[in-house]
């Protein structure tokens, strides 16, 4: 793409919550991105989720507010469809004047874990599956929103429904063709099981990728929303009493030979895929916060509703926190169910993949794997069930320390105490607006 030949482009970083924070450039910045011409405070990637400075932050006063340089990722630059005028998004990771990655980019968290599998010479696979819920947010309250066929609101759940896909094709479509000029692996689509809920899955890919892609995928889908006159949401539960919005990742890792590292030729998996697994669900309790970042995401992680909040795996059982699914020994993979819709994608997948590496390193065995419902089973090492305390957990826990720097665990801390605060003064009933496209 030539970026000299727009009126102007955009250059992004994604913050702590995943939003998008950066400038608008004209053309003539298009040769000087790799040269740091673009700068910002550090301090822009660790605000809350209204976009205000951290009380207190270090990046903030103590230092001056200095900035950093914000540097191209390798992504390239993409289309952005959901604007009226032609322009582009060129992702960004910022870094300080010697070129050293900043510890509070969520991309470079997520670097720092594939770096130790690449060590190893071996590279992570990662795929996602994205829930999103289609409303109308121009009243009071979100609603359901209008069928366009129809001209009647939507009433009910419809799982795996053509008639409610067909409904919303124009959107569907549209978001299919955004997702090929961005270059994003979209694959199937479904109707969900909560009203307007519904579900696109990413293609496996390098896992970097997958993390660029599931951040673009958001931004795509939100704005695409907007033109066709809805609101999309990734919100974890957008009505308290339907179902929730989840994000689920799957992964392999591959040898320097091209080889599965978790496949042996038969349905259980490997040793290594074993101790991957106890990895998981040894960080499971302490990375809450990751999975679950939000006041809104603990409505969803509640025991029985399809969101696991024990720590547990199986094969082939969705019931379970870590699914190891059937099919091909060749494509042995890792199926992590705990996140909700409402992740930063780069700490979500530096939280899986750092902990099962964790595990490996440990050769850790992990329990027996779980048979039946997993929400009937006693005993299992739960997920925080509130946010100040996944916020505690997360500040000191030894497996998240091994995965994150102490700095990015101070700052996402400070962030998630002070959003706490500032949702605290706002009427409860308001909150979902806070939410609502922000996450």
């Amino acid at each position: 793409m030539d970026l000299s030949t727009l009126h102007s482009f955009r250059v992004a970083a994604c913050d702590l919550n995943g939003q998008m924070r950066g400038k608008r450039v004209p053309p003539s910045y298009s040769d000087k991105l790799s040269k740091g011409a673009v700068r910002m405070p550090f301090s822009a990637l660790n605000v809350d989720l209204w976009g205000a400075d951290i009380a207190g932050s270090p990046l903030v006063f103590e230092s001056g507010d200095a900035d950093g340089m914000l540097l191209p990722t390798d992504r390239g630059p993409v289309p952005m469809p959901w604007l009226a005028v032609d322009t582009a998004l060129v992702p960004m990771c910022l870094h300080d004047d010697a070129g050293a990655p900043f510890a509070g980019d969520p991309r470079h968290a997520l670097a720092s874990v594939l770096h130790r599998y690449a060590q190893r010479d071996w590279s992570v696979a990662a795929a996602t599956e994205l829930e999103f819920t289609l409303l109308d947010a121009s009243g009071p309250q979100p609603q359901p929103p209008v069928n366009p066929v129809t001209g009647r609101r939507l009433t009910d759940e419809a799982v795996l429904s053509m008639a409610e896909m067909d409904a919303f094709d124009s959107f569907f479509t549209d978001l299919y063709d955004g997702c090929a000029e961005m270059g994003i692996p979209a694959q199937t689509a479904i109707s969900e099981s909560g009203i307007g809920q519904f579900e696109i899955n990413l293609n496996h890919q390098d896992a970097m990728r997958c993390a660029d892609d599931t951040w673009l995928f958001k931004a795509l889908t939100r704005g695409l929303a907007r033109k066709h006159g809805f609101t999309a949401t990734f919100m974890s539960k957008p009505y308290a009493e339907d179902a929730g919005n989840g994000m689920h990742v799957h992964f392999s890792v591959v040898d320097g030979k091209g080889r599965n590292v978790f496949d042996n030729g038969g349905p259980k998996g490997t040793d290594l895929l074993r101790w991957a697994v106890a990895g998981c669900l040894a960080a499971m309790p302490g990375s809450t916060l990751i999975f679950a970042p939000h006041g809104n995401s603990y409505t969803r992680l509640v025991p029985g509703a399809h969101a696991p909040t024990g720590a547990s795996w199986a094969y082939e059982n969705r019931t379970a926190a870590v699914r190891i699914p059937g099919g091909a020994p060749a494509a042995r993979r890792i199926e992590h169910r705990v996140a909700g819709g409402d992740i930063n994608p780069y700490l979500m997948l530096a939280a899986v993949l750092g902990a099962a590496l964790n595990g490996i390193e440990d050769e850790l065995d992990p329990p027996a794997p779980i048979s039946g419902n997993a929400y009937e089973i006693d005993g299992l090492p739960q997920l925080a069930t509130d946010w100040a305390d996944a916020i505690a957990a997360f500040e000191t826990d030894p497996q998240v320390a091994r995965i994150f720097s102490a700095d990015l665990i101070r700052f996402l801390a400070m962030t998630k105490r002070q959003e706490i605060r500032r949702f605290g003064d706002r009427p409860p009933e308001d909150h979902w607006l806070s939410y609502l496209e922000a996450v």
